[in-house]
C-alpha cells in the first residue's frame, strides 16, 4: 500500500509477475533481436521478436501444436525434444528471415542447467544463428534426442508394465510406443530438416 505522495505503483504486468522492465530495457539495448521462449500447460511457443518504437514486432515464430499438425509428432508437446523441434523450425524461419543473432528471453523463469528452454538455443545455433549462451546450459543431446526417455521406458515396460503403462499413458493413447521416441525424434527432424533445405536454409545438427 502507498504510504506517501512519493510512492510510485509499478506498471501492472509487472504487479502482475509477467514482465520484468529491467530485464526487457537490457534487452532493447542490446539493438538485438529477442528469441521468447514462452511455455503453456501443454505447449511450447518461439518467437523472434525486434523491438521498435511502435511496438514489438514478430519477425519468425513457430508453435509446438504445428509439430503435430504438419509433421506427424507425437512425443509431447512441452518436454525437452519438442521444445528443439519447435525451435528449430522457428531458426529455420528466422534464418531465411535474414536473422542472424538473438538474445535468448525466458521471462520470469530462473535459468536452471540443463532446462529445456535451452534446447531451443541450442536449435537456433544449429541454423547458424548466434545465441550467447553457456555451452554447459544446454541439455545433452541424450535428454534433447528422446534417448533416455527411450531407454527408461524400455527398462520399466520389462520390469514393471503397470507403472509402464501408466507413466507413459498419453504417449501410448497417442499412439507413440515411448521405446521409440529416440526414433520417432530423428524422423520428425529430418522432416523439418527437408522443410529448411526447400527454403535454401541450412541446418547443421551438432
Amino acid at each position: 500500500m502507498a504510504r506517501d505522495a512519493s510512492y510510485k505503483v509499478p506498471r501492472r504486468r509487472r504487479r502482475e509477475g509477467k514482465t520484468n522492465y529491467y530485464k526487457r530495457y537490457i534487452y532493447v539495448l542490446s539493438k538485438k533481436p529477442r528469441l521468447v521462449v514462452r511455455y503453456s500447460n501443454k505447449y511450447v511457443d518461439v518467437k523472434i521478436v525486434k523491438p521498435t518504437i511502435l511496438g514489438d514486432i514478430v519477425i519468425a515464430a513457430a508453435h509446438s501444436r504445428e509439430l503435430y499438425k504438419y509433421f506427424g509428432w507425437r512425443g509431447g508437446g512441452k518436454n525437452t525434444s519438442a521444445s528443439y523441434l519447435t525451435g528449430l523450425l522457428a531458426a529455420v524461419r528466422a534464418k531465411y528471415m535474414g536473422v542472424k543473432e538473438a538474445a535468448l528471453d525466458i521471462g520470469l523463469k530462473r535459468p536452471t542447467k540443463g532446462s529445456k528452454v535451452f534446447s531451443v538455443a541450442k536449435a537456433f545455433r544449429d541454423v547458424g544463428i548466434n545465441v550467447n549462451v553457456d555451452e554447459e546450459m544446454i541439455p545433452s543431446e541424450e535428454r534433447i534426442s528422446g534417448k533416455i526417455v527411450s531407454e527408461y521406458a524400455n527398462m520399466l515396460s520389462r520390469n514393471n508394465e503397470e507403472m509402464f503403462k501408466r507413466l507413459f499413458s498419453r504417449y501410448l493413447r497417442d499412439g507413440l510406443d515411448p521405446r521409440d521416441l529416440e526414433k520417432h525424434f530423428k524422423e520428425v527432424l529430418n522432416k523439418i530438416v527437408l522443410y529448411a533445405s526447400k527454403l535454401g536454409v541450412e541446418v547443421k545438427i551438432s
